[in-house]
């Protein structure tokens, strides 16, 4: 009487419906984790995740060996792996919790069917979302396009479940199936390794999610709305890898929030707590577009912008990849993500902005490139984002909206310690400066050692040229235009 669980993203122990609901039949365990790359397409995971998913699976496995289990590495097609472990171990059950991209749930809908025929009892739970991304519509019963009507619809909903704790001990059955090695997965790199300053910056796994939870508890969340847009301080949770890879629930960190801030002040809500909630709600938001509009990742959803006149310029490109573009705030966000697969989210707007409106690039580019280099990669999220920024979403911030990326900087990072931290060449200029070198006299950028143009660029467009273009395309787009 063995029952199979699945796990995906839902690397965790606690508050994980269905290792909850496995163990609670009091019956033999096995726990298995299936790289099926085939089934994950165009969309695998890039270089930043399957550095996390490494640690990730390792610190999972030693959490369930410390409960008296194993933890087992599969290759191969989901649908045959399962059959073949159903068969040698004579399990009665498989559980998973469910995920939402395109083609998954039509997946395992078909692979629930299957199993059922075959006599197996199946159960999927929601591990990774306040609320299933159908339980939220609107009064004519469609999904919501728009983010402040969900945020409250969700709100009215209540508050989400409690969570619940890790069991002290998995059943575990008298014989393991055989194992891949994890090290065998390549999911490091080698040479070269470049992971140095990933390693530096995150420790993957539920334990770590939990310590950095506590952390942002503990004060960041009170100055969150006053904070969350400073690049150069520690005011955000930092907690997005740990939620993709479900190291911790959503659930987790709205209850913990809400506990610390009544301990704390009581009510009325502070206004930081309310604003961190809302962004939790904003990555429910995206799964709920994510999971009713499926082309979501590669399609505009505004379909006047499907024709867009894009520009392919492999030079821009390369120089915003790397931090090289003459724009302080930019390049600093460019060389964040590089060295830690993390970027300050306000940054990832201007950068984004930059990208899409400044260069003329395809958004879908900029999605490829988060997708290769974040460690909280997250394809709903990612996407919509992307979207939101271009424009050409479902819920888009103004096609007129083109961040002016010196601006962004002198209100942001007024004193540019975020700029000295990822662009030391230019340390030496004074807060007035720093954001736009190319407005210094000769004589202060000699004694700052720059030399624009050789030790640090001058800019690859004139943003106000730029803007003027963007707007005048938009502008044809929107009167019905799209040749």
């Amino acid at each position: 009487m063995t029952t199979i669980l699945w796990i995906r993203n839902d690397l965790r122990l606690s508050d994980n419906p269905a290792l909850d609901a496995a163990v609670a039949l009091g019956r033999p365990i096995i726990i298995v984790y299936i790289a099926d790359n085939a089934h994950a397409g165009e969309w695998l995971p890039g270089a930043a995740s399957r550095w996390w998913l490494h640690g990730s699976l390792s610190a999972l496995s030693s959490a369930i060996k410390a409960r008296g289990n194993q933890l087992i590495l599969k290759t191969g097609s989901t649908d045959a792996v399962l059959s073949e472990l159903l068969s040698e171990t004579g399990a009665t059950g498989v559980y998973w919790n469910r995920r939402y991209e395109p083609g998954t749930t039509e997946r395992d809908e078909k692979l629930k069917t299957a199993l059922k025929r075959r006599g197996v009892e199946v159960r999927s739970f929601n591990a990774s979302l306040i609320r299933e991304p159908w339980a939220i519509t609107t009064q004519k019963g469609g999904p919501y396009k728009v983010f402040t009507p969900f945020w409250k619809a969700l709100r009215t909903l209540g508050e989400p479940d409690t969570p619940t704790p890790m069991p002290s001990l998995i059943p575990a059955p008298s014989c393991f199936p055989e194992s891949d090695n994890l090290n065998s997965w390549g999911l490091l790199p080698r040479t070269p390794d470049w992971a140095g300053g990933l390693r530096k910056a995150w420790t993957p796994g539920e334990e770590a999610a939990h310590s950095r939870l506590n952390d942002f508890t503990d004060g960041a969340v009170f100055d969150y709305q006053d904070k969350r847009n400073l690049p150069a301080v520690a005011g955000t949770s930092r907690l997005s890898p740990h939620l993709h890879f479900g190291e911790i629930s959503p659930r987790q960190i709205w209850n913990a929030v809400i506990d610390r801030a009544l301990a704390q002040t009581g009510r009325p809500m502070p206004r930081g707590v309310e604003t961190y909630l809302s962004e939790i709600a904003w990555r429910e938001f995206s799964y709920h577009l994510l999971f009713h509009f499926p082309e979501m990742p590669v399609k505009p959803l505004r379909s006047e912008f499907s024709n867009f006149p894009w520009v392919d310029d492999s030079d821009a490109l390369h120089a915003w990849q790397h931090g090289l573009t003459g724009y302080p705030i930019i390049d600093a966000g460019m060389r964040e993500l590089w060295a830690t697969g993390w970027m300050h989210n306000r940054v990832r707007m201007i950068v984004a902005s930059f990208l899409i409106k400044d260069l003329l690039i395809d958004w879908r580019t900029g999605e490829e490139w988060f997708w290769d280099t974040l460690v909280d990669a997250d394809l709903a999220s990612n996407s919509a984002s992307w979207q939101w920024v271009a424009g050409c979403g479902a819920h888009a911030a103004p096609y007129f909206r083109i961040f002016n990326p010196s601006l962004q900087g002198e209100k942001f990072d007024p004193k540019g310690h975020y700029v000295r931290a990822w662009v030391p060449e230019l340390s030496g200029l004074p807060d007035r400066l720093i954001q736009t070198p190319w407005s210094a006299k000769p004589i202060e950028l000699a004694d700052a050692g720059i030399k624009l143009g050789r030790n640090y660029p001058t800019p690859i467009v004139d943003h106000s040229k730029a803007r003027n273009r963007a707007l005048e395309i938009y502008k044809y787009l929107k009167a019905g235009h799209d040749d």
